[in-house]
């Protein structure tokens, strides 16, 4: 993929904070600019590739990004390109063998977190479901956040185009970060006019479409699991994303997580304090920090072996936030997110770790 289409289609990994949306939209000219900004951070990400550091200085200076703040680091194979390096063996005495799903490989999972696809996909085949990826681009979140709806119809008329066949052919669709099954599921049928060509598709896509909690948690339901799950080492503490609330779905990471036997899952309902793009900014960082302490001392105060949200951006900064609940003053907060004992992983790997799917030293 050429450089340009995923700067492009990465986008979405780095939305606006909530406090950008309202002056977005009252000021174009705030927008053009907080599009510019979005456009450089991405930029600059793909820079740190090249040996520019996240905590660089040019970073700071160039991008308003702050040195300290824990940024996502981009991988150098994507999730839809270790996809296609092998097939992997459907569980054919499973409960759920049978089922077909396709999975929305998203931003942030394709180009940042591979590992989360990978760890779906095979919790998925151990429970005999057999799985495609489809990354036809960006489900447009940072623009809806801008104001910019014609932008978020044409990626939702694409997305939702690509997935028609599929859909028509009886798959599923998966979603594998809750922004973005939000986005499919609620946002697009509500944006897309229902004169627009692609808007019957997009009402499909929406009818057709899980988180990937939701679907686990549905598949144990209905058909029930495979056998294999193995208690956890230690307690879970986990985060309940805010747009995964916004589905009206219940705690499914919780759920899907109380499956596993013997389980401890300590929940938290509050707010990291990331809100995207806004969080890690220069001017933003340290109130991102101080909005997000409130969770971060709730998550550890259980000393959890893992920490988990289903918000890949919110992991993140909360680890750091964890890892800094001792800091007494900004200068305190180093460059970085190991402070911290517990193991940041999302609620599928968790998952996966349970099933023997994924191995400890692995995760």
């Amino acid at each position: 993929m050429a450089i340009r289409e995923r700067l492009r289609d990465v986008g979405t990994a780095h939305s606006l904070g909530p406090g950008e949306v309202g002056d977005a939209a009252r000021h174009p000219q705030g927008a053009r600019e907080a599009a510019r900004r979005q456009a450089q951070l991405v930029g600059g990400f793909f820079r740190e590739l090249a040996g520019v550091g996240q905590q660089d200085e040019r970073a700071d200076i160039r991008l308003g990004v702050d040195r300290r703040a824990a940024l996502p680091a981009f991988k150098g194979k994507t999730f839809v390109g270790r996809s296609k390096e092998g097939s992997l063996s459907l569980n054919m005495d499973a409960p759920a063998y049978g089922r077909r799903a396709i999975l929305y490989a998203t931003c942030s999972v394709n180009y940042s977190n591979p590992r989360i696809g990978e760890a779906a996909r095979s919790v998925l085949a151990h429970n005999g479901v057999a799985t495609q990826v489809l990354y036809p681009g960006c489900c447009g979140m940072p623009q809806l956040e801008q104001g910019d709806i014609a932008s978020v119809v044409a990626k939702a008329a694409k997305v939702a185009t690509a997935f028609a066949p599929h859909i028509e052919a009886g798959w599923d669709v998966v979603a594998l970060v809750p922004s973005c099954a939000l986005m499919m599921k609620f946002e697009w049928p509500l944006l897309v006019p229902k004169d627009h060509p692609a808007h019957q598709a997009v009402l499909r896509l929406a009818a057709a479409t899980s988180d990937i909690s939701q679907y686990i948690v549905g598949i144990a339901r209905k058909e029930g699991l495979a056998p294999g799950l193995s208690p956890l080492p230690g307690p879970v503490s986990l985060h309940i994303a805010c747009h995964a609330r916004a589905q009206n779905m219940g705690q499914k990471a919780a759920e899907l997580l109380r499956l596993i036997p013997d389980s401890k899952i300590d929940v938290t309902e509050r707010c990291s304090g990331h809100g995207g793009s806004w969080g890690i900014m220069k001017d933003n960082f340290d109130v991102a920090l101080k909005v997000g302490k409130p969770a971060a001392r709730q998550m550890a105060k259980t000393a959890p072996a893992y920490i988990s949200s289903e918000c890949p951006l919110a992991a993140l900064h909360l680890e750091q936030a964890i890892g800094l609940l001792d800091a007494t003053s900004a200068a305190e907060v180093q460059p970085s997110k190991d402070k911290t004992a517990a193991r940041n992983l999302n609620p599928v790997e968790i998952f996966a770790l349970a099933y023997g799917l994924l191995k400890e030293n692995d995760a």
